[in-house]
This record gives structure tokens, C-alpha cells and sequence, in this order.
């Protein structure tokens, strides 16, 4: 793979300034976000009332431990637009949640937040390797859901130039990648597999392709899958994070030369770490819910919101700003069997050491009598697709989930391409057990 890493003269000063200086930052931007939430949003003033806290109350960063949480409920019982801190008219920009659990989550922007957003996008982008001038094939969805636009706008501000697929027609996809010549390709990492797999049904090599780097975000995924996915495209696998309610993608991202946790932009987000049972933060290096506020947000400013992802927070490394570990769950996709919390990410991990194993999976949990049971749905490789050959690899996936999560699975390998494709974020949970 080609070294991509970056020129420091290239970065935003913010980027490697000292960590007295982002402080001092943040304590500013912080004083303006809480007011701005109080004096605009009802319901922060009724909240903030309701804690007996104010804005004024804050002088230090641990400050904020006094406020309430915003959790998703909140937004939702505010819908449509009861969260927005401008008038409606100075709103230029809404983007929703598919509201499939009930009503959308609804997030607006002022012409300044969306400039902020690109920015945030385009530093996201040259962190993960891509250039001015380089083509980006962006096959994350358009339309309500941030991820295709937000990188869009980041792609253009950088200076690149776009190549706006969205999701689906993955033969298409596969043609215009090899016909623009795109370098640097932007989608989730489950339907990257999708399309390693169109590489391989067209013949093609994709160690041949033009791309050099995959920037992967809006679902967890393991450093195990980066392996595979760089080992099988030549190039760099770094991930992106965000969510619609703190902005949308862009709000923290890997660095190209380091690859070691997502560098948290600091000046627009304040990150903290909580006990997701008691609610209480915890020192950085302690792992827990990521707690997210907005620093520089006009139309729809976020106080500590509870993302139900589970991370940590570690020191800088490539950046100076804080980093935060690969996301390996979150606390409401989280399983419990006989006692153990799994995550799916963890099953993940050991099919990608089974070699006779696809990494395409789904897994179903039923209940037979008082107990409940997992059975792993994964695929074949095309190469071990024999009867045999699927059994073998199925014994191999249960033994290594019995060793390293400790519970016993059941295991089905099944025929290659018989696990549904995902041209979004993958469902990897189907709860079959009685909802009573």
C-alpha cells in the first residue's frame, strides 16, 4: 500500500495544537453551546431547570457533569422541529432517522453548520489518506440519512472530485469504480464485501483496482475485517465515525499513518465516557458509553447525548485531539446469553480466523423452553463449499466462540450467497424469541 500520510503543513493548526490550547477552546465554546441550547430550546431550559443547573455553572470542563443527558426519547417527543435553537427559516438543511422504532429522529442545520460539517468531512477524509484532485466514489445512501450527503460536501470542500453512487446496482458499482478510476471509495464496510464478491464474480482482480483507500463508517466493524478488506484490495481500511443527532459523519476519524483509534475533532465536539448503569463518567482508558456535546452547533445544539456506544477514550497520537477506540457495540445491540454480554463484533472477529469462512452472517437468537440459544448464520468460502467442508468449519467457528466469548453457539454454514446482502448498515441481529 502507498504512504498516504499527510503533510503537517497541510493540517488545520487545530489539529496538533497543545492540549492547553484546546482546553481553553472548549471551555469557550462550551460557555456559548449551553446558552445557546437554554435560551433558544424549551426543552433545555425546562431540563437544565429541572437539575437545578445553569450556564453559568460551568467554569471547568467537569462542569458539565451537572447538566442532564439528552437521550433519543428527547428528541423524538420534540418532533418535528422542537429541538432547533433558530427560527425554522434559518434552517437550510433537514436530515431524519428512518424512524422504523417510532417517530424520526429530526436534525436541521444553519448555512454555518452545514460549512462546518464540510469542513469536518474534508479533514476526516485528508486524515484517512485522500487528496485534492482525487476521485471519490461515494456509495453510502443519499437523502434523509447523513452519511452520503455529509461526505459528498466533504469530498467537494476538500477539492476531490465526486463520484455520487449511492447504494445498490452493485455490478455498477464495480463498472464505475474500474471506469472513473476512483481512488478512494467511501461506504460500510458490509457492503464493501459485497462488492469484493461482485469483484470476484466479474473475473476481476481487486488487488487491481484503482483504490487506495476505503473510508468505513455507520457500523462497527473489527480490525480483523480491516485485515481481510486491505489484504484483499491493496489498500488502507480507516474508520470514520459519526451519528445524525451530534452532526452526521465526520465527527471523529482514524489517522492514515496510524491506524490506531478515531481522533475525536475536539474543537466542534466534546467527548465523554459515562457507566452507561449509573451515568456517572469515568476516567479516560476506562471503557463505557461515548457521551457526545456539541461545541459550535446553531440550529440544533446536542448536551451530553447518550450515543449507546461503548468505546474509550485515549490519549492522541497522530493528532493531538483525544482518541476514541474502534466502537465494539453499543449497549442496546448488546446480547445477553446465559450470562455472558456479546456483541456481535466479537462473533465477527472469530469468523474472520475460521479460513473455511465467508464474512457474511447473521445471527438468530430463539428461546427453547426457559433458556435462551444463538445459532451463527455465515456463509461458505467459495472454496469450502462441500458439505464436508462446511461442517468441518463449523465445528472450527464453535470451538473458537466457546474459547474466547465463552458461550456455546450453534453454527450453520450455509452455501456461498445465501446470507442477505446489506446495501446499508448490515442487520446482524434476528430476534426470533416470543416477545412475551
Amino acid at each position: 500500500m502507498k504512504d498516504l500520510t499527510p503533510r503537517k503543513e497541510d493540517l488545520d493548526p487545530i489539529e496538533i495544537a497543545s492540549r492547553d490550547e484546546i482546553a481553553a477552546l472548549q471551555v469557550h465554546r462550551l460557555k456559548w453551546s449551553l446558552n445557546h441550547a437554554y435560551e433558544n430550546v424549551p426543552h433545555y431550559r425546562k431540563s437544565f431547570d429541572a437539575a437545578g443547573v445553569h450556564p453559568d455553572d460551568l467554569r471547568q470542563m467537569s462542569d458539565l457533569a451537572k447538566f442532564p443527558f439528552t437521550v433519543k426519547s428527547d428528541l423524538r417527543d420534540n418532533y418535528p422541529f422542537g429541538m432547533f435553537a433558530v427560527p425554522r427559516e434559518k434552517v437550510l438543511r433537514i436530515h431524519a432517522s428512518s424512524g422504523t422504532t417510532g417517530k424520526p429522529t429530526v436534525v436541521g442545520y444553519t448555512k454555518n453548520d452545514i460549512e462546518v460539517w464540510a469542513d469536518c468531512m474534508a479533514r476526516s477524509m485528508r486524515a484517512s489518506g485522500t487528496r485534492p484532485g482525487d476521485i471519490v466514489h461515494i456509495a453510502y445512501g443519499y437523502g434523509l440519512f447523513t452519511g452520503g450527503l455529509g461526505a459528498h460536501y466533504g469530498a467537494e470542500r476538500l477539492g476531490c472530485t465526486v463520484v455520487p453512487v449511492s447504494g445498490g446496482m452493485t455490478q455498477r458499482q464495480v463498472t464505475l469504480i474500474e471506469d472513473f478510476r476512483a481512488s478512494t471509495i467511501m461506504v460500510t464496510p458490509s457492503y464493501i464485501l459485497s462488492i469484493l464478491d461482485e469483484y470476484r464474480a466479474q473475473g476481476l482482480d481487486p488487488r487491481e483496482s484503482p483504490l487506495q483507500v476505503g473510508i468505513f463508517g455507520a457500523e462497527p466493524w473489527t480490525n480483523a475485517m480491516r485485515a481481510e478488506i486491505e489484504d484483499a484490495f491493496d489498500m488502507h481500511a480507516v474508520d470514520i465515525y459519526g451519528l445524525s443527532e451530534v452532526m452526521g459523519p465526520g465527527v471523529a476519524n482514524e489517522c492514515v499513518e496510524t491506524k490506531d483509534g478515531l481522533h475525536i475533532w475536539e474543537d466542534h465536539f466534546y467527548p465523554e465516557i459515562i457507566d452507561p448503569t449509573t451515568g456517572e463518567p469515568v476516567a479516560d482508558g476506562e471503557k463505557g458509553e461515548l457521551v457526545f456535546t456539541s461545541l459550535t452547533k446553531e440550529a440544533f445544539p446536542i448536551i451530553r447525548y447518550r450515543t449507546r456506544d461503548l468505546t474509550r477514550l485515549l490519549p492522541g497520537t497522530a493528532r493531538s485531539m483525544r482518541r476514541m477506540e474502534k466502537i465494539t457495540g453499543r449497549t442496546d445491540d448488546m446480547m445477553i446469553l446465559r450470562g455472558v454480554n456479546v456483541f456481535p463484533t466479537q462473533i465477527e472477529e472469530q469468523i474472520l480466523t475460521v479460513r473455511g469462512l465467508a464474512p457474511h452472517f447473521q445471527i438468530e437468537l430463539l428461546r427453547e423452553g426457559r433458556m435462551d440459544e444463538m445459532i451463527v448464520h455465515v456463509e461458505a468460502a467459495i472454496d469450502h463449499a462441500a458439505a464436508e467442508a462446511r461442517s468441518a468449519s463449523a465445528a472450527a467457528l464453535c470451538q473458537r466462540i466457546k474459547d474466547t466469548v465463552g458461550i456455546t453457539v450453534k453454527v450453520q454454514v450455509t452455501e456461498p450467497e445465501t446470507v442477505a446482502r446489506s446495501q446499508g448498515k448490515a442487520v446482524r441481529i434476528l430476534d426470533n424469541r416470543p416477545k412475551s
